[in-house]
């Protein structure tokens, strides 16, 4: 079973090889915060967090599903993925920026926040789309408390926080300044496996039919 990606972040695609999964990645052409913007229109009100993860994981894959629909080939599982991280109800995603990721961290170290990470699979069969199911997926990120400012400097020198959602790693050099995960830890990372897994099960396919390579190669 072929999985398609619709992403380009390198955590995501890194976390399925690790799993024994190559996916195809496709970027998804999508607008999110013009997507996100109509959505809060419509509703008359500000979006949750799952719904905003939930919404643009949707957008992503659905964007993806398009494109091979109109190539004409794509059986197999087409995957979005959307992530933000919230604290103090304040929802936050990639700062881009060096000054916003320093302002994020001013605010979070010795703190807790919640990573919200949204999934939407789609079922594709003779190059059209067919079922599709969604979750949310939240855990809890607490942050060292004696974190430096020469420390925090260095980190965002680095340019990594720039570009993920909370301005913060797991799986790379923000891992040491994390001193606590409550829920799935690859939640964190941008994409919860055992939250996928259940989706692809919920549409009737088996876990192990997505493994195509070797975990260690």
């Amino acid at each position: 079973m072929r999985l398609y990606l619709a992403s380009t972040s390198p955590a995501r695609l890194a976390l399925l090889r690790s799993s024994g999964i190559e996916p195809v990645t496709m970027a998804p052409d999508v607008d999110e915060d013009a997507v996100a913007a109509e959505a809060a229109r419509q509703s008359g009100a500000p979006l949750t967090p799952h719904r905003v993860v939930e919404l643009l994981a949707r957008a992503k894959a659905e964007a993806v599903s398009v494109a091979l629909s109109e190539a004409g080939h794509g059986d197999g599982l087409v995957l979005g993925g959307d992530s933000v991280f919230v604290i103090d109800e304040v929802i936050y995603g990639k700062p881009h920026t060096a000054e916003k990721a320093r302002q994020r961290w001013q605010l979070q170290r010795g703190r807790t926040g919640q990573l919200f990470s949204g999934h939407w699979l789609i079922e594709h069969s003779n190059g059209q789309p067919g079922r599709a199911v969604g979750a949310v997926a939240v855990a809890d990120v607490t942050f060292a408390d004696d974190i430096d400012d020469d420390e925090l400097d260095a980190y965002i020198a680095t340019g990594e926080p720039l570009f993920v959602a909370g301005a913060f790693t797991i799986d790379s050099l923000g891992a040491p300044f994390i001193t606590h995960i409550d829920g799935d830890p690859s939640t964190v990372v941008g994409l919860s496996l055992p939250t996928l897994r259940r989706l692809v099960t919920r549409l009737g396919h088996s876990w192990p039919s997505l493994w195509n390579r070797g975990p260690a190669n």
